[in-house]
């Protein structure tokens, strides 16, 4: 299932609901539906501007690459490489809109 968020500063973005749970975890707000205000944007900002920092001094090791090859096959010659998108790659569009929620002082929506 995917979810849309919204806001007057910035695109929609959509993502994957079971990507965004991360975030939204982080941010202590519910999946399905909610509003991150423009007073909550800027504490929002500094939480997942940590945790993307947090998450790129974990990045994947050798043994998770030997799982994936394990599972695909090395000669596996009808499929394209597994690559792997890591969460700052997932987490940058949203944390893009909330940079502009909180400069433009509007909130950011999903599931309305």
């Amino acid at each position: 299932m995917l979810i849309t968020f919204k806001s007057k500063a910035y695109p929609n973005v959509m993502m994957y609901q079971d990507h965004a749970k991360r975030i939204l975890d982080l941010l202590h707000k519910d999946s399905e539906r909610g509003v991150i205000t423009a007073e909550e944007a800027t504490q929002a900002v500094r939480l997942l501007e940590n945790e993307i920092e947090e998450s790129r001094k974990h990045q994947a090791t050798d043994e998770m690459e030997q799982d994936v090859k394990a599972h695909q096959g090395e000669e596996d010659a009808e499929h394209q490489p597994i690559e792997t998108v890591t969460f700052s790659t997932r987490a940058f569009p949203l944390l893009e809109m909330l940079r502009a929620s909180r400069d433009l002082q509007t909130d950011v929506l999903w599931g309305v």
